[in-house]
């Protein structure tokens, strides 16, 4: 493949910036390497929010939610998640077909929700996105990508969790990490993300700092894949009629655990 004119575009906007034509730039170099004041005061202040002022935050998220069709749930804890969940599954019938099947990441708060034994009695089953691990041939290892692939296509309903929920714009921050694939949240047609209270947090500003400085967050830093969501899929394309699910979910649940 002929890259000649890629590379000749590359190396203007290297001159442009003042940097040879063709020397590379380590990633460790495009942001800043030390921290602000007003980074520390922002950590700082996140450390030290108060339950009250996390309730404020969820007011402000449920404010900003509801332009959006973002449907946020409070509850206390994940048996009365859990219970909300099978009660959505019960009265939620699937976009095509009549199977009813749910998909859900590998993660330590979803798999506290036991919903393989809550939705037994509705004969659904659950499916989790994780891939067994094998020393298998790479058709084998195919293979599990595909059984994985393939329930997420099935179910109707995923169910995920969040790194962080952003009041001021009602945005899930969500990570793609082994287990926690994307397509969780964007081929099923009903998106469920069950978060703490402490997990949502006020803003971008926020959200970078935690990413960039904080002790527990800054391991991973910005080398994931980061989705932001708000709300369900929408648009207004055909005719100006807004449409929800045309390109993902159509509705967008999320559960706020306070206790």
């Amino acid at each position: 493949m002929d890259t000649s004119r890629q590379a000749a575009f590359i190396s203007r906007i290297r001159s442009a910036l003042g940097h040879s034509s063709d020397q590379r730039r380590r990633a460790n170099g495009l942001f800043t390497g030390r921290s602000t004041q007003e980074i520390g005061s922002i950590l700082e202040r996140i450390k030290n929010r108060t339950h009250n002022e996390r309730r404020q935050l969820l007011d402000r998220l449920i404010e900003m939610a509801e332009p959006i069709n973002l449907n946020v749930i409070v509850l206390k804890g994940p048996p009365s998640v859990t219970t909300a969940i099978a009660d959505l599954i019960r009265n939620k019938d699937p976009e095509w077909g009549r199977q009813k099947s749910v998909v859900t990441w590998k993660h330590p708060l979803i798999e506290s929700l036991n919903l393989p034994d809550a939705l037994a009695d509705q004969n659904v089953p659950v499916y989790i996105t994780e891939l067994k691990e094998s020393d298998a041939d790479e058709t084998s290892r195919e293979k599990e990508r595909e059984r994985v692939r393939k329930h997420v296509v099935d179910s109707y309903i995923g169910v995920t969790s969040a790194d962080f929920c952003m009041a001021e714009t009602a945005s899930l921050v969500m990570r793609t990490r082994p287990g926690q694939a994307r397509s969780v949240s964007l081929v099923p047609s009903i998106h469920i993300a069950v978060i703490h209270l402490d997990q949502i947090i006020a803003d971008l500003k926020e959200l970078y700092a935690l990413v960039q400085w904080d002790p527990e967050g800054s391991d991973e830093g910005l080398t994931n894949c980061m989705t932001f969501i708000s709300g369900p899929s929408k648009t207004a394309d055909v005719e100006a009629t807004m449409v929800h699910g045309a390109h993902g979910p159509r509705e967008v649940y999320v559960y706020v655990m306070t206790d």
